[in-house]
């Protein structure tokens, strides 16, 4: 190659080097603003998860870049050194190694890795971290999960109780203790951002600080391990109120004894038990009897637990009640036990489960 046509080629390369510089920083700036305007959480409703929310922004600024970097070489090294018709058998043009771009490209990934691995343990480190002395004791609450249900218990002032649902006062450091009666479950609150496993025979553990007031208001209390048949049934609420309204909780919760579920204990009619087969309880987070049974007065069509048309034809209703309220003691042919949550007996009032009985012992022996 002559000098004159070797400069040209020099001046190509360096023409193409420009132009995957240009179009990686504008696809890159882009990328990055497109990662910004994503909504891609819900609301951080906890200190920690602002520290979380950063390092994921963090990890969009980081890794954009490189995605756009190898795309654009990906892309131009196409267009520049595709074959051409008639070059089917030819070899390319002899190459030698650069040692200046080898060392960078294996220096600069090397250095990006362990910076955000750094910085990410860093973060680790700092929402683990518990609160100052000076804050006063850190109030600890000990979370358990089972087979469809979690339920949590509190010690008070030396007054224990527990509840089927989450109450937390906000700004207020809260220790979540983690353990499991059967199957892996995993505790996770999406407002607050962490999760962690609940695994039978060890403890695990992590601390949340809901903010105030942001956080005031109910979350959703999800578990994020498939733990069987009935997973996606096993939430249930937390609570966030502030410290007066949880202060004033707590002395409801440890001077009298609440009626199970919240619920009134006069008696319901057929057709509010009805309302409960289809509808559930919300404010407590009793599921649906329909989501999960076959019922041809309720209209139901759940598969995932007996057909009750088939299932109670004859049953008495200390039958029913037992079903309800200690659901292994008897199980269907067919099916395992754990499927059906066991702790109706603390979602549901008394009243409620009777009406139940009464409407299920009606409609399946008519």
């Amino acid at each position: 190659m002559s000098t004159e046509e070797d400069t040209g080629a020099r001046r190509a390369d360096r023409r193409t080097v420009r132009q995957m510089v240009i179009v990686g920083l504008v696809a890159s700036a882009l990328g990055i603003a497109l990662g910004f305007s994503i909504h891609w959480f819900p609301a951080a409703d906890s200190t920690q998860a602002d520290k979380i929310d950063t390092l994921w922004d963090v990890l969009v600024v980081a890794s954009v870049p490189i995605f756009v970097l190898v795309t654009t070489v990906v892309l131009f090294s196409v267009i520049k050194f595709r074959m051409r018709p008639g070059e089917e058998n030819l070899d390319g043009p002899p190459l030698h190694g650069n040692t200046r771009l080898e060392v960078i490209w294996t220096a600069f990934p090397a250095i990006l890795l362990v910076s955000l691995c750094t910085y990410a343990y860093i973060v680790l480190r700092d929402v683990e971290k518990a609160p100052a002395a000076a804050k006063g004791p850190e109030r600890v609450v000990n979370v358990t999960g089972r087979q469809f249900a979690w339920t949590f218990a509190y010690d008070e002032g030396g007054k224990r109780f527990q509840t089927a649902q989450l109450y937390l006062p906000a700004g207020q450091s809260v220790k979540f203790k983690l353990h499991a009666r059967d199957v892996i479950h995993d505790f996770w609150v999406p407002d607050f951002r962490l999760k962690i496993d609940a695994v039978p025979g060890i403890t695990t553990s992590y601390r949340v600080t809901p903010k105030n007031p942001q956080a005031l208001g109910a979350h959703d209390i999800v578990c994020a391990e498939l733990c069987g048949l009935g997973h996606a049934y096993m939430r249930s609420t937390v609570h966030v109120l502030t410290p007066a309204a949880y202060r004033a909780w707590v002395r409801k919760m440890t001077t009298r004894a609440p009626a199970a579920g919240g619920a009134t204990s006069k008696p319901l009619t057929q057709a509010d038990a009805k309302r409960l087969f289809v509808s559930g309880n919300p404010s407590t987070n009793a599921i649906a009897c329909g989501s999960c049974h076959t019922l041809a007065d309720a209209g139901t069509s759940g598969q995932t637990g007996p057909n009750l048309d088939k299932g109670l034809k004859g049953k008495n209703a200390a039958y029913i009640k037992q079903s309800i309220e200690n659901p292994n003691a008897v199980i269907t042919p067919g099916y395992q036990a754990n499927i059906m949550p066991p702790n109706f007996g603390q979602t549901l009032s008394s009243a409620q489960i009777d009406a139940l009985v009464a409407y299920l012992a009606k409609v399946t022996n008519k």
